[in-house]
């Protein structure tokens, strides 16, 4: 089997909620000599994004896209060893990582945290429905430190949450001291420039190069 079949195995295991298969198909990655990084960003990124368009078309509801989570999480069992032992260097900064305050929708955060790990971030992820008060709390005891905020929404309603996120931090005297990168299905570069973040990204591989991008 070639490397892309079982890159096409990774996407198609997450896309039918395939727990055992997307496991089976993570060894069978890194027995081809694939990296984690590229089993994540070029399989089971793919097929998270195939999950996340079928959702928001509304082909599929909420417990596929559980069961899809569920096989993703299969797969980053196998791979997270392998991340680990591929990072290198002293890392490019700190990655608070979380889901806006009034959302649950957690599989593209986690996804996001993994890549941006793997690409040398260290991160603290605060998990889902985070409050506007513990994002100041954590940027404060990282200010001084090369930081950035990557929250995310999956809903309008948690996004409007998100112009209060950047207007604490100016209130704070915290805007100046870390990058912000928001995502999430109704999230646009318009509504970026809009309330004065930093940076959007389209699916987590694009978070990661954008990430490492606002670091420089």
């Amino acid at each position: 089997m070639s490397n892309q079949e079982i890159l096409d195995k990774l996407r198609d295991t997450i896309v039918t909620q395939n727990i055992n298969g997307c496991a089976e198909a993570a060894k069978e990655a890194l027995a081809a000599g694939l990296s984690a990084v590229e089993s994540i960003e070029n399989g089971l990124s793919v097929g998270m994004k195939i999950v996340g368009d079928k959702f928001e078309a509304a082909e599929i509801y909420l417990p596929q896209i559980m069961m899809s989570a569920k096989a993703m999480n299969a797969a980053m069992e196998v791979l997270t060893p392998e991340l680990e032992k591929e990072q290198t260097g002293e890392g490019v900064g700190t990655a608070i990582t979380y889901v806006q305050e009034g959302d649950i929708h957690d599989i593209g955060h986690r996804l996001v945290s993994t890549m941006l790990g793997a690409n040398g971030f260290k991160i603290i992820d605060l998990g889902v429905d985070v409050a506007n008060d513990k994002l100041m709390e954590e940027v404060a005891k990282n200010k001084g430190h090369k930081t950035i905020l990557v929250g995310s929404a999956l809903m309008t309603t948690s996004m409007l949450s998100q112009k209060d996120t950047i207007e604490m931090l100016k209130e704070e005297g915290l805007r100046d001291s870390v990058k912000v990168m928001f995502g999430g299905a109704p999230v646009s570069q318009s509504w970026i420039d809009e309330i004065g973040a930093d940076a959007t990204a389209e699916n987590a591989a694009d978070a990661a190069r954008v990430a490492l991008n606002l670091m420089k």
